[in-house]
């Protein structure tokens, strides 16, 4: 299953990085995409712009455009007793590097132990028979950001991929991506002043892809039941016209 969730990640990851406005996904200056498994563990990636990064999570990145990013430093800086880096790939828009983080996390609920997700606090557990998230978002790194260029429309984004049909979120109607995929936008003005944010949502306790295989395995079996009863039906007419 993990297997599974890993090749939709790279998937929809390179997806992300190659749409530009008019695609799929809007150029954010930060964002973070969670994919969360039912067993609390999770692939988490993290796409932002070199001085976003330093100003949001005080990362100790040269914010120069004209510079080359320092990937061992990215990696250092996302390695963590609870973080794992599996990938790192960088692009440069709007005359800013960005980089693309991919990191696997076993436990979703410790993730704010790691220094560059610190600014949130993870909730994950069973409640009434439905799973329960939450991720509320406190303040910012607050170091001045350096030749960032914005312009005050800067977007940043949550989003999170969940494995089961959502029973609840407070994303807002129009948030809601594909059946189990929750988007939350913040200006990055807001999230440089630490205005508070809180991701709730709510989910059930048996996995969409389980229900697919389950779906698959009783379609496949009535198929093979039609085939068998086909066949008999068959044998029987040829027999009787003898």
């Amino acid at each position: 299953m993990r297997i599974f969730w890993a090749a939709m990640c790279v998937l929809i990851a390179v997806a992300a990085a190659g749409c530009g406005s008019g695609g799929l996904f809007r150029p954010y200056e930060y964002e973070e995409d969670v994919y969360l498994l039912l067993d609390g563990s999770a692939t988490v990636y993290v796409n932002a712009s070199i001085p976003a990064l330093d100003a949001l999570r005080g990362a100790p990145f040269d914010p120069d455009p004209r510079a080359r990013v320092d990937r061992d430093a990215v990696r250092r800086f996302y390695t963590t007793p609870v973080t794992r880096v599996t990938a790192i790939n960088e692009s440069r828009r709007s005359g800013r590097r960005f980089v693309h983080v991919r990191l696997d996390v076993d436990d979703i609920r410790k993730l704010g132990d790691a220094l560059p997700f610190a600014w949130s606090a993870y909730d994950f557990h069973l409640d009434d028979q439905r799973y329960v998230y939450r991720q509320s978002l406190g303040a910012p790194a607050g170091k001045p950001a350096v030749n960032a260029g914005w312009d005050g429309r800067e977007l940043v984004a949550f989003r999170l991929h969940l494995p089961s049909r959502i029973e609840y979120h407070n994303a807002g109607a129009n948030n809601l991506k594909r059946g189990n995929i929750l988007l939350w936008e913040q200006p990055l003005a807001n999230r440089l002043r630490g205005t508070p944010l809180v991701l709730d949502a709510q989910m059930r306790t048996e996995s969409i892809l389980y229900s697919a295989l389950t779906l698959f395995g009783f379609t496949c079996v009535a198929v093979v039941g039609l085939f068998a009863i086909v066949i008999v039906a068959v044998r029987r007419s040829g027999s009787a016209g003898r």
